[in-house]
């Protein structure tokens, strides 16, 4: 039973960061009808820039906005100066420029901050970590029904709901919130009942790169170290997530994301000798497959209907 509940608090905990790269990707769909290939590079970059930060001396708890301003700034230029005019020409000209951004991204975070883990320190130094945005020491646990439960693991979790109720009330009570979802539902309407389609589509960009932001510096406190491949599994997971919840639901991406993080660490603690540890990112992929042969649209998608 104990084993159990630590299986299903880092199963919700790694679930958490996935629902975030997940609520990214879900926000920037439902406006445009398109995938942000990236979406984690987005993300890697502005924990990076939090890392440099952490270097100038600023504590996390101030560079964390610093680097999801940073995100919410990347996000509706890229959407401004790249998405926006190829749109108009070709739908897959989209598919291309976020590939083409994604490996553009990888080599500037290289170029800039070397391609090693980091923090890392010098030799005869003392060795730093990431910081992470929760208490994250061995003593730093809970203890329930014998499980001894990660602070850290808590945190998270947590944040998560909080962010959702957030968007939740961002979508359904404020003017911007009211005016995505009509651009989503119908962009040319939207229009002629006078909302600003296009100030609408960059700040949902904008949003969308913070809230990945957000989840790389989770990530990278749980991991305690930024390196130049520490979101391309994160990006994976989400766009399962993301299928398995429903690409225009934001509430379903969050519990994809949780589904798939439980479902991953059982599946490596229980199935060890079948899936193991660096096997487990073929649990997204057998869910991504599972839900498109199932239901195209996720769990709580809405199903588009054409008229012909």
């Amino acid at each position: 039973m104990e084993l159990f509940l630590q299986r299903l608090a880092d199963g919700l905990s790694q679930g958490s960061v996935y629902a975030l790269m997940a609520l990214g990707l879900v926000i920037i769909y439902r406006g445009t009808g398109h995938l942000n290939f990236a979406q984690g590079e987005m993300a890697l970059f502005c924990t990076y820039v939090v890392y440099q930060c952490g270097e100038w001396g600023i504590p996390i708890g101030l560079a964390l906005p610093i680097g999801m301003i940073v995100g919410f700034a990347l996000g509706a230029v890229t959407e401004v100066a790249l998405i926006r005019p190829v749109a108009k020409k070709s739908p897959f000209a989209v598919f291309i420029v976020t590939l083409g951004l994604f490996q553009f991204l990888n080599w500037l975070d290289g170029a800039i901050w070397r391609d090693q883990p980091l923090p890392n320190s010098g030799v005869g130094s003392v060795q730093q970590q990431f910081p992470s945005l929760f208490p994250s020491k061995d003593t730093d646990f809970i203890t329930i029904f014998g499980a001894d439960i990660k602070l850290q693991s808590v945190g998270v979790f947590v944040l998560v709901l909080a962010l959702t109720g957030v968007l939740f009330l961002l979508f359904n009570k404020t003017k911007l919130g009211l005016a995505m979802n009509a651009v989503a539902s119908n962009a040319e309407s939207a229009k002629l009942v006078g909302i600003r389609t296009n100030m609408v589509l960059m700040v949902s960009w904008g949003i969308a790169t913070a809230i990945g932001a957000l989840g790389g510096v989770v990530f990278a406190g749980i991991n305690h170290n930024v390196n130049l491949t520490l979101m391309f599994t994160v990006f994976i997971y989400g766009s399962a997530a993301a299928t398995l919840g429903g690409f225009d639901s934001p509430g379903g991406a969050v519990l994809g994301g949780l589904i798939i993080g439980v479902i991953e660490n059982m599946a490596a603690g229980y199935a060890d000798e079948w899936v193991g540890q660096q096997l487990k990112v073929g649990v997204a992929f057998v869910v991504i497959v599972v839900v498109l042969l199932v239901k195209p649209s996720g769990l709580f998608g809405t199903a588009k209907v054409e008229r012909v």
